[in-house]
C-alpha cells in the first residue's frame, strides 16, 4: 500500500497554548489495548489536539492513507505488525513526522532498536497523561509544527486557532461541530465523506444520535454559509457530502 504522510510545517515557531478544535494538530494512537488507547486519546483531546484511536497498524495506514497527522504514538507489541515494522514503514515515506513509542518493553535493545528506526521518543509504560502531554509538545516544538491554520475558500476565511469563520470579513457563528465538519470538508475538496464517517468523527462512536444528524448540520452550514461565493456542499447520492470549490 503506497502510504503519504503529510507533515505542516511553519516557517517560525508560534508560541502560546494550543486551542482546541478540529483544525488544531492531528496526533494518531495506534494502541491495541482499547481501553488505554481511549484514555490517551480522550486526555489528548480534552488538551486541545484532534487525536485519533487505531488498535493496529494496519487500520492506521488507512487512516493515515485517507488523512494528514502531525504526530504519531504508537505501541510496540501488536497483533500481526509490531510497531517496529509500522515505524519504520512509516519512517520510510516520511522522514519528518514525529514518532512516540508507549511500550511495555522496558530493555535496551527495545528502545534501542527503536531508536535506530527512527523514532524521536520511547516512554515505558504505565505511563504518566501529564508526562505523556510534555512529551508530545516538546516533540511538536522540535519539529518546528505549524499551531496556526486557516483556510481561505473564496470570500470565507476559517480560522483554525480561533474555531471561527469570516465571509468578506464579518464573523459567521458556527458551534464547534458546525466548524469542525466545514473545515474537515474544506480541508480534503472533492473528497467524499460518508455520513457513518462524519458521525464517528464528530459525534463518536458511541453516540445514539443517528446518522441524520449529519444531514441537519450540513443543512445548517449551507444555511449560515449561503452567501460564500468559493464552494458548495454536495450531496453524493447514498454515500454522503464533499465541498466542491467554484
Amino acid at each position: 500500500m503506497l502510504l503519504e504522510v503529510s507533515v505542516r510545517q511553519s516557517k517560525g515557531k508560534k508560541n502560546g497554548q494550543i486551542q482546541e478544535g478540529f483544525g488544531m494538530i492531528k496526533i494518531l494512537v495506534v494502541e491495541d489495548d482499547e481501553k488505554l488507547n481511549q484514555i490517551v486519546c480522550t486526555y489528548l483531546n480534552d488538551s486541545g489536539f484532534h487525536a485519533k484511536g487505531c488498535l493496529n497498524a494496519r487500520n492506521a495506514y488507512d487512516e493515515m492513507y485517507n488523512n494528514r497527522y502531525d504526530l504519531i504514538i504508537s505501541d510496540i507489541m501488536m497483533p500481526e505488525i509490531d510497531g517496529f515494522e509500522f515505524a519504520g514503514t512509516v519512517r520510510q515515506v516520511s522522514p519528518t513526522i514525529p514518532i512516540l513509542f508507549m511500550s511495555a518493553k522496558d530493555d535496551l535493545p527495545s528502545k534501542q532498536k527503536g531508536f535506530q528506526l527512527g523514532i524521536d521518543d520511547y516512554m515505558v509504560k504505565p505511563i504518566e497523561l501529564a508526562e505523556l502531554l510534555l512529551r508530545v509538545r516538546a516533540l511538536l516544538r522540535r519539529a518546528n509544527i505549524e499551531m496556526e491554520r486557516k483556510i481561505t475558500v473564496g470570500n470565507l476565511l476559517l480560522d483554525a486557532d480561533g474555531m471561527s469563520a469570516e465571509i468578506d470579513g464579518e464573523e459567521i457563528s458556527l458551534t464547534a461541530r458546525e466548524f469542525n465538519l466545514i473545515y474537515k470538508l474544506l480541508s480534503y475538496p472533492k473528497k467524499i465523506f460518508s455520513r457513518a464517517q462524519l458521525m464517528d468523527e464528530f459525534w463518536g462512536v458511541e453516540s445514539e444520535a443517528s446518522l441524520r444528524a449529519v444531514d441537519v448540520y450540513v443543512t445548517k452550514l449551507r444555511d449560515k454559509l449561503s452567501a460564500c461565493d468559493g464552494f458548495k456542499i454536495v450531496t453524493v447520492r447514498g454515500l454522503g457530502y464533499k465541498a466542491v470549490l467554484k
